[in-house]
C-alpha cells in the first residue's frame, strides 16, 4: 500500500501507465472482451487485470495518476453499440462522469465502431480488463502530458 496512489493501482499497471509515452493508448475493457489475444498483441504483449466490479470504479483508479490528451479529438473513445453511435448505454454514461470528472479532457467520448476498437487495441500500449460483465464496458484513453 502506498500513500497517495489508488489501492487497485498494482505494481503491473503502475509499470505500465508510467512507462506510456505521450500519444499511447491505453484500453480499459469489460469480460467479454478478448482481451488476452489482443493484449498478446499490444507493446506490453500481456493482459494486466484490475478486477473491480464497474469499469467506471477502474478508470477512476487510473485517471487518479493517468492524463488524458487533450490535443487530440479521439483521446477518450467507447466501443460503439451495433445500434449506433447515439446509444449510450448506463455503463458508458457512468465512466463519461469518471472522465468528466477526473480529467482535462472535456466533451464526450468518441464512438468507435466495434472492429475499429479492436484494431486501435492491438495498436495500443496495453490492456487492463476488469470485472465489467455489463455490454460495451470498452473503453481507449490516449495517454497526454503532464506540464512542468
Amino acid at each position: 500500500m502506498l500513500k497517495g496512489i489508488h489501492p487497485d493501482l498494482n505494481a503491473e499497471i503502475l509499470f505500465a501507465l508510467r512507462a506510456m509515452g505521450h500519444g499511447d493508448d491505453l484500453i480499459v475493457a469489460d469480460m467479454n472482451f478478448p482481451a488476452d489475444s489482443i493484449a498478446r498483441q499490444t507493446r506490453l504483449r500481456r493482459l494486466l487485470r484490475i478486477s473491480r466490479a464497474t469499469a467506471a470504479e477502474v478508470v477512476a483508479a487510473v485517471l487518479s495518476v493517468y492524463p488524458v490528451d487533450t490535443f487530440v479529438d479521439d483521446a477518450a473513445g467507447r466501443m460503439m453499440l451495433a445500434e449506433g453511435p447515439d446509444e449510450i448505454p448506463p455503463v458508458q454514461r457512468e465512466v463519461q462522469t469518471v472522465v468528466d470528472a477526473m480529467s482535462e479532457k472535456k466533451g464526450p467520448m468518441i464512438p468507435i465502431d466495434r472492429f475499429e476498437f479492436y484494431e486501435r487495441s492491438k495498436n495500443a500500449y496495453c490492456v487492463i480488463q476488469t470485472g465489467e460483465r455489463r455490454f460495451y464496458g470498452c473503453f481507449a484513453f490516449r495517454k497526454g502530458v503532464i506540464a512542468p
